[in-house]
């Protein structure tokens, strides 16, 4: 039963998370007015059944792995028992009494006793002995090894004609116990899943539809975005607690917006929707931060709040953006979602200039599960790679092919041209096809990011914006300044290195991250 990351909902059409209300696009979207009655007992009484329907599901799945059946242990208790028909037993009952074959060959004068006796009993003439032979013991010679050796070898071959071979050792299938379940490692009701599970209620989101992923990822979300948030909360905390907001408050606030990179336009968006809020009553403290939140979910919302491949048709994105933005990094985690989502997906390396670029992607490529299509030559065309990549697209039915670009600096000339050459070819290989141009952005370069994705606007025809790094940087509000000054959508948020740590953007999930607390 995957999860479709891009729609937040199952795709297996069985599964309880399946619904009539998933299929709208809406259950990312922004909450209407009914959540603000709900009561805090409501809230926990959802956090309950989520996580119980939770660990009904992990147990369901811990019960699908097959448990190691008593016929794994069968060869190891019943097979090294008696020997088979027709098989003579070993001259010694006890494993310990059979030589080896270095014993075999170091025989001693006792063991050669040993073996005329038993050729007396064979009715064989018996070779005399040492203690056989009459008289003084200094008279007789010891047998010397030239007159061992025959007896040894003929000796070790009656032994290897009837030793009876062990088997070898069965390994042990693992414990279903061992067996780790995707997205429950360390999933504890405690107050960081309360606040999550509030989120996704707040978004219309059912008990039954909820993922463990998505209480983890949003846990992730609110530690990554905790600098940031300190920085507004403790200062919204000051200002709040003097009583009602106040022309005076409304210019600390401006300069609280602007330190965390918000970005001038987006401040005085924020602050004149404040301003004219004031006019027309007085705002308690609680109120003027739900407000705060409801302007700036606004603001973030451009165009359709889903974003997601389609399903049986071919999906191209070039990932865009300077080198040291994470864009190969984001290209494995982009691709890890859409497997995980049910995607058919391919990467093509198409950033053939910066030095094991190629090597680099491959390595994600594997972390992720997906193919990469990449030319073992060294700097050739970008283009001739993405031609080969479409046309393996569309031989395997791939619903989505992630095309890596150089890192291109806005004075580039060269490169940037590049870049329009690869889209000349998209364009006439896959002319159907959806092509999507995102560009990755560094949330810790603030205000430069801007500037950077200002000129790739007009030079890569961008759709959308890839923000990373946002757990290492106190100016998340760089995504304001983004949707207000550029008015690109922001698509997808990083807040860490692993692979998991990128996911489809949510302005709701996000403002909440930035500006909540337990």
């Amino acid at each position: 039963m995957a999860f479709d990351w891009f729609r937040r909902r199952y795709t297996d059409p069985a599964s309880a998370a399946d619904s009539p209300q998933q299929e709208a696009p809406e259950t990312a979207s922004p909450p209407a007015a009914e959540p603000a009655q709900v009561t805090p007992e409501d809230y926990l009484a959802f956090a309950k059944a989520a996580y119980a329907n939770l660990k009904a599901r992990e147990a369901a799945r811990s019960a699908s792995v097959p448990t190691p059946s008593a016929a794994v242990e069968t060869p190891q208790a019943s097979e090294p028992t008696a020997p088979k028909e027709g098989i003579p037993a070993p001259p010694s009952a006890s494993a310990g009494d059979t030589p080896s074959p270095v014993a075999a060959a170091e025989t001693t004068p006792e063991q050669a006793t040993s073996s005329s006796t038993a050729a007396e009993e064979s009715g064989s003439p018996a070779v005399p002995t040492v203690e056989e032979v009459p008289g003084p013991a200094q008279s007789v010679a010891a047998p010397s090894f030239f007159d061992l050796a025959p007896r040894a070898a003929e000796r070790l071959q009656a032994l290897e004609a009837t030793a009876i071979a062990e088997p070898e050792p069965v390994p042990a299938a693992p414990e279903p116990s061992t067996v780790p379940l995707s997205g429950t490692e360390g999933l504890v009701f405690d107050e960081g899943f309360r606040w999550s599970a509030e989120i996704l209620a707040a978004q219309g989101r059912r008990p039954e539809e909820i993922s463990a992923e998505e209480i983890s990822w949003l846990q992730k979300l609110r530690r990554g975005l905790g600098k940031t948030r300190l920085n507004l909360i403790n200062q919204l905390k000051a200002l709040v607690g003097r009583g009602p907001i106040d022309q005076e408050a409304v210019e600390e606030i401006e300069m609280v917006l602007l330190q965390a990179d918000v970005g001038i336009d987006a401040t005085e968006r924020i602050i004149q929707a404040l301003q004219k809020r004031m006019r027309e009553e007085v705002l308690p403290p609680e109120e003027a931060v739900k407000y705060l939140k409801q302007q700036m979910r606004e603001m973030l919302t451009i165009g359709d709040p889903t974003f997601a491949p389609q399903r049986d048709h071919l999906n191209v994105w070039l990932i865009v953006g300077v080198n040291g933005a994470g864009k190969t990094t984001t290209i494995g985690k982009i691709a890890h979602v859409a497997r995980e989502s049910g995607y058919k997906c391919l990467i093509a390396a198409a950033d053939t200039f910066r030095a094991a670029a190629v090597e680099q992607l491959k390595v994600w490529g594997e972390r992720a599960g997906v193919e990469v299509i990449a030319n073992p030559a060294q700097n050739t065309d970008p283009a001739a790679v993405v031609f080969d990549a479409l046309l393996a697209a569309q031989a395997r039915g791939t619903e989505l092919l992630l095309v890596d670009t150089a890192g291109r600096l806005q004075n580039k000339k060269n490169l940037m041209e590049e870049l329009a050459k690869i889209r000349r070819i998209i364009d006439k290989k896959a002319p159907a096809a959806t092509v999507e141009a995102l560009l990755v952005l560094d949330a810790t370069q603030g205000q430069n990011g801007l500037r950077q994705a200002q000129v790739f606007a007009e030079a890569a025809k961008l759709s959308g914006v890839i923000l990373t790094k946002l757990d290492s940087t106190a100016k998340g509000g760089i995504a304001l300044a983004i949707t207000q000054q550029m008015h690109l959508p922001i698509r997808f948020i990083g807040a860490g290195e692993g692979l998991e740590d990128l996911r489809p953007f949510s302005s709701y999930e996000f403002v909440e991250a930035l500006l909540s607390e337990y």
